[in-house]
């Protein structure tokens, strides 16, 4: 490979490196929009977590047809770029196949596996374009993923097929100048399924050839590198996310709503249990729950940029599926979507907290989290541990307590909790009462006793 190739092959490396670094800050900097949230408490177990949910796709297997396509291309992803490796070497050094002499039997080997994968690969997109686009899933055809959603999806499997389809043809391709001769292309001893397709270019001239090898081998790495880039403005950000997030996850158990730490400080010290904490009037004032993203804990955001909207929360949620509005996989959409508006604003030397806008209201309704049923149903579906069952619950306490905006049955099961500190409007000297009138019940002897 001459100097020129290697200088071209520099730039587009370090083109790729440095708009990778941009996106990555860029999304660094969206997330830590939310609040401090402090998740390194048991840290064994979060290990586990992440190498069961996330590297072992244990969630996945729930659905055992679409799981095992989607672990053929996991896995894929993971072994075939080892390949990329070997590229870039031979990109920056003007090598070819470098590793192809050193490895020897070996190598041949690995290039079987990789075509064996990347086979496996075309068959999955194959499947996975047919059921997104023929077999009309309910989850994958619902409303919030008409425009870019769905095109975004399809995009990302045709991607990936064309980038199987030129490993292959580039293999096909070199051992063909490789069996005539041609100087610096390596005899590999038969490669299954590169060889199969090799006549599709035998009646070419080895210039043809040379041509076609090296064009499948720049659209291949320039693929892998914006297929990278492309990722960061895509759902398939979960490809990375997948493995902080599953670490960061709520290990609570399930149906544990977490206390909002300002009303127990305020209840503890009324009960004198702790002193009060000491007022500020440069303090800012707090507010209940949550209006927009700003009020999310970062945990929660990266929550939404990881989400995969595969839609198995919705197919899961009791509501949606009665048909009530809510849908937990618009709730982390649109959770996204609101956060990137307010970095952008940033980006452009504006606040985009002062736009007018919310997270409630503007992009989220409150029939949607009034539909909630808090059952935990969407926590349990996902496959990287998304919470949105976290976010409707800020969403609705800032209703609840700072617009008094619940439904009006909501607000008098409220007040009687408050006074009676029970759902029911009866004295709390009752309650023994109505217990008593239970067991009395209990004694009386049944008809068929």
């Amino acid at each position: 490979m001459s100097s020129l190739p290697q200088i071209l092959f520099l730039l587009v490396l370090g083109a790729a490196g440095f708009i990778l670094y941009k996106r990555i800050s860029y999304i660094r900097k969206t997330i830590l929009l939310g609040k401090p949230l402090p998740r390194t408490d048991r840290p064994k177990e979060r290990w586990k977590t992440m190498a069961l949910v996330a590297f072992g796709q244990q969630k996945m297997f729930k659905r055992i047809g679409p799981a095992l396509l989607h672990l053929i291309i996991y896995v894929s992803f993971i072994v075939i770029n080892l390949e990329v490796l070997e590229f870039i070497i031979d990109g920056l050094a003007g090598t070819h196949r470098i590793f192809a002499s050193a490895l020897a039997g070996f190598y041949t080997l690995a290039m079987n596996l990789f075509e064996l994968l990347a086979l496996g690969v075309l068959i999955s997109c194959v499947a996975f374009l047919i059921r997104r686009n023929l077999m009309k899933v309910p989850r994958l055809s619902s409303a919030e993923l008409k425009g870019w959603p769905k095109l975004d999806a399809n995009l990302i499997l045709w991607i990936e097929i064309l980038l199987m389809i030129a490993i292959l043809t580039m293999n096909a391709t070199d051992q063909l100048l490789a069996y005539r001769g041609v100087e610096g292309y390596i005899p590999l001893g038969g490669l299954w399924i590169s060889n199969s397709i090799q006549g599709l270019f035998e009646g070419l001239s080895s210039a043809t050839l040379l041509f076609l090898e090296r064009f499948a081998w720049w659209f291949h790495i320039i693929g892998i590198l914006g297929f990278a880039i492309y990722v960061t403005y895509s759902k398939h950000l979960h490809i990375f996310l997948a493995f902080p997030n599953t670490w960061y996850s709520n290990l609570d158990p399930k149906g544990k709503i977490p206390n909002m730490e300002v009303v127990t400080q305020e209840v503890k010290s009324m009960l004198g249990l702790q002193a009060a904490p000491e007022a500020t009037d440069q303090a800012e004032i707090g507010r209940f729950g949550a209006k927009d993203v700003t009020d999310l804990s970062w945990v929660q955001i990266m929550n939404a940029f990881s989400c995969t909207e595969c839609g198995r929360c919705t197919a899961e949620c009791p509501a949606s599926i009665t048909g009530k509005k809510l849908s937990p996989r618009k709730i982390m959409m649109d959770t996204r979507d609101r956060a990137e508006e307010i970095s952008q604003s940033k980006v452009a030397g504006k606040d985009g907290k002062d736009d007018g806008k919310s997270l409630l209201g503007d992009y989220i309704s409150q029939e949607e989290i009034n539909a909630c049923t808090s059952c935990n149903a969407c926590v349990e579906a996902c496959p990287v541990n998304i919470d949105p069952l976290s976010i409707i619950i800020e969403l609705r306490r800032y209703t609840s307590m700072e617009e008094s905006g619940s439904p009006a049955q909501w607000n008098a099961m409220f007040q009687n909790i408050e006074t009676s500190f029970a759902p029911w409007k009866f004295a709390p000297s009752d309650r023994f009462n109505w217990a008593s009138k239970l067991n009395q019940e209990e004694k009386k002897p049944r008809n068929n006793e």
